[in-house]
């Protein structure tokens, strides 16, 4: 897939989230909102169905140093639960660039992001199975599709140094499996 097809499909490209992470409202308490770790949206047990409502809630959502998920404005903030990532990464282009391959990920809610030193992939260590997460912004993470996962595993190189995945000259190592 071409960078400019993954782009041509984000409508939130280069629109950038609101200014969440300076925002410092009084905390308000916890709704019934969840991000199920397949990717899906709840409010009161029931699938958020409007993407557009999806999208308009992750552009103000933060993750604190305490670990919480909360959706922000600038008077209220209100804790939600998140099963696994609050993002999916469902599209990925790779495109040779100035500092070698450039790994480019459209989320989704339509945020495009390059891999690389600000926007880092790790590899989960609490599982056996292959599960990278790309930093979309703030503390929030993207987790890729099985399909994603599997794209990005083709990529996989070895050194001395073990095993890890370039992009943008950044070097992201996996963790060492089991002995």
């Amino acid at each position: 897939m071409s960078l400019s097809a993954l782009i041509s499909r984000a409508e939130r490209a280069g629109k950038g989230a609101p200014p969440v992470e300076r925002w410092n409202p009084e905390f308000c308490g916890d709704i019934d909102m969840v991000i199920g770790a397949d990717g899906t949206w709840f409010y009161q047990g029931t699938p958020i169905r409007r993407e557009a409502l999806k999208r308009l809630f992750s552009s103000v959502l933060r993750k604190d140093e305490d670990g919480r998920t909360y959706l922000v404005t600038p008077v209220e903030k209100l804790g939600i639960t998140v099963e696994d990532a609050p993002f999916l990464a469902v599209e990925m282009s790779r495109e040779d660039g100035v500092d070698g391959t450039v790994l480019t990920f459209r989320t989704d809610v339509g945020d495009v992001i390059e891999a690389g030193a600000e926007h880092p992939i790790r590899f989960s260590e609490k599982s056996e199975a292959f599960r990278p997460y790309l930093l979309v912004r703030g503390r929030l993470e993207a987790a890729l599709t099985r399909a994603l996962a599997i794209d990005l595993a083709d990529l996989v190189e070895e050194d001395a140094g073990g095993l890890f995945i370039m992009s943008n000259g950044a070097r992201f190592g996996l963790p060492a499996g089991p002995a």
